[in-house]
């Protein structure tokens, strides 16, 4: 039989792992489980019903968490000349051109999120092998690729993420931190699983939302009751 930590038995006494949990359960049961010091990352793991083997059933877009994430957020804006100025007046960490390509270039990425001018993209596109398994190119649909680099830039900060769904159809984000109320923590699932409701595909058929767990960085996953939650 596997070695169970004193902390792991700790946090075994705030839930069952049998049970499915309507939501706000499942955020009373984590912060119940906490027995580190650090504020951990609250995130939910979602099943969808599509195959992302087919290109007419990716499921992608953007939201912007009505709490944001609760996480520290380093802006990186690629853009010249006024555009540059303007990311940095809407509040990136960094913003510019061929030296900021040449960082990256060396394997700099100690950032969040990436802005970038459509102009820059060509160049950008060069550096997909560093910045695609990051999840940090920039894209039109995510409203990342622009020349409104200053709405992009507030957005980001203020809580818009994008979600993706895998290649074994699940989308997986953080919604929030452990410290946060619970009802905020509720909102943010809400308003996530809504976006990603819209963004059904057409050619989906059947069950669409198949399964969902919420968890936190050192506490369990807990699967949670779809039809309590009324999405749609």
């Amino acid at each position: 039989m596997a070695h169970r930590s004193k902390r792991m038995k700790e946090v075994d006494k705030n839930f069952d792992p049998e049970k499915i949990y309507k939501l706000d359960e499942a955020v009373d049961a984590l912060k119940k489980a906490t027995v580190v010091k650090f504020n951990q990352t609250v995130d939910i793991a979602v099943k969808l019903g599509v195959d992302p083997k087919k290109s007419d059933q990716m499921v992608r877009g953007t939201v912007s968490l009505p709490h944001g994430t609760g996480q520290k957020i380093v802006l990186v804006v690629i853009a010249k000349g006024d555009k540059e100025k303007e990311a940095l007046d809407a509040g990136a960490d960094f913003a510019g051109s061929d030296e900021l390509l040449e960082k990256i270039k060396g394997g700099w990425t100690d950032f969040t999120g990436l802005v970038c001018t459509p102009d820059m993209m060509r160049e950008l596109g060069k550096l997909g092998k560093i910045l695609g398994p990051r999840g940090l190119m920039p894209t039109p649909k995510a409203g990342t690729v622009t020349n409104d680099v200053s709405k992009a830039v507030k957005e980001m900060k203020a809580g818009k993420i994008e979600f993706k769904v895998d290649k074994t159809g699940v989308i997986n984000s953080a919604v929030g931190k452990l410290s946060f109320e619970e009802s905020a923590l509720e909102e943010n699932v809400r308003s996530l699983l809504q976006a990603i409701f819209r963004s059904k595909p057409s050619s989906s058929k059947g069950v669409y939302f198949r399964s969902l767990y919420l968890t936190s960085t050192m506490g369990p996953g807990l699967r949670i009751d779809l039809q309590s939650l009324a999405i749609g």
